[in-house]
């Protein structure tokens, strides 16, 4: 009676790995394709970059990234990505903990509007903004009144930089908090921890991997944002022009090797942020498999 029932089970088995298995030329196809992409649109512009950058040596690239407009427009970078981060780390952990751990009317409408910047142009809330706090917007009156500046400063671009990084650390921990469920939390209240130390001793430590990689992202798109930047900005040299602003003005201005020296600023950057993200997915990557294992 054995025999039979191994016989009908394996051919199955073959008949499933044909049909999930490609041929060698199949595979080989494919994967020269997705070198090829690579090679083109990653590879090939950041070779570009690096090349043009030390194209004139490495003095006229050093004298690039020292003068006053670059220093200024690095400055002014980190301060966004200094103010807007850290407030991203709160709107997400709050917004996560309460969508993931609580039911209330108007979470699906919250979960929502956290994708918006998702689908909503850059550009456009950009203009949003210069609608509400522009001189002829709906609080432009009332701002120049009070003497208080948004659009063509700081505040204008740290608000139009919030606005698109919200999401990245609030998906990051919606789903993570999600699958944890609320087992443990309810442990610690019942031992008697109050909602704070539930938080700093339990929560936070569940989701740390989760954490630090949205934070990853909110960084690196906070310091590369340009369109919603750039409407909002003003263009002031020296002042109000980040480093994706200044390479533009840089390019425009026939500064090829200044342009590309700040550019290959962004895009060491980046390279960086790749190397992290990698690093982190694989350890978030197991806290996840951990979580669903137990």
């Amino acid at each position: 009676m054995a025999d039979p029932e191994i016989k009908s089970y394996e051919p199955h088995h073959e008949s499933q790995s044909a049909a999930v298995t490609e041929s060698r030329p199949a595979r080989l196809a494919l994967m020269a394709v997705a070198f090829a992409f690579l090679g083109i649109f990653l590879l090939l512009p950041l070779i570009i970059v690096f090349n043009e950058a030390f194209a004139k040596g490495i003095g006229a690239y050093t004298e690039a990234l020292g003068s006053a407009d670059t220093r200024s427009a690095i400055r002014l970078t980190l301060l966004v990505a200094a103010i807007s981060v850290p407030l991203n780390i709160v709107f997400g952990i709050s917004a996560a903990w309460a969508i993931a751990k609580f039911e209330f009317k108007g979470k699906a409408f919250l979960t929502t509007l956290i994708d918006l910047p998702f689908s909503v142009s850059p550009v456009i809330s950009g203009l949003v903004y210069v609608l509400l706090f522009g001189a002829q917007g709906l609080l432009g009156t009332w701002l120049k009144a009070h003497g208080i500046v948004i659009l063509f400063a700081v505040p204008g671009i740290v608000l139009a930089t919030i606005f698109v990084t919200f999401p990245f650390v609030a998906r990051e921990l919606i789903p993570l908090m999600q699958e944890q469920g609320n087992g443990d939390e309810e442990a610690a209240l019942s031992l008697g921890a109050n909602g704070w130390q539930t938080f700093w001793y339990v929560t936070l430590p569940n989701v740390k991997w989760g954490l630090l990689y949205g934070v990853l992202l909110c960084n690196a798109r906070a310091m590369g944002e340009f369109g919603a930047v750039s409407v909002v900005s003003g263009h002031i040299r020296g002042l109000t022009n980040t480093m994706p602003l200044h390479v533009e003005i840089l390019y425009n201005e026939y500064n090829a090797v200044g342009a590309f020296a700040v550019a290959s600023l962004l895009a060491g950057l980046a390279l960086v942020t790749l190397v992290l993200k990698t690093l982190l997915e694989m350890r978030y990557g197991a806290e996840i498999a951990a979580t669903r294992g137990h």
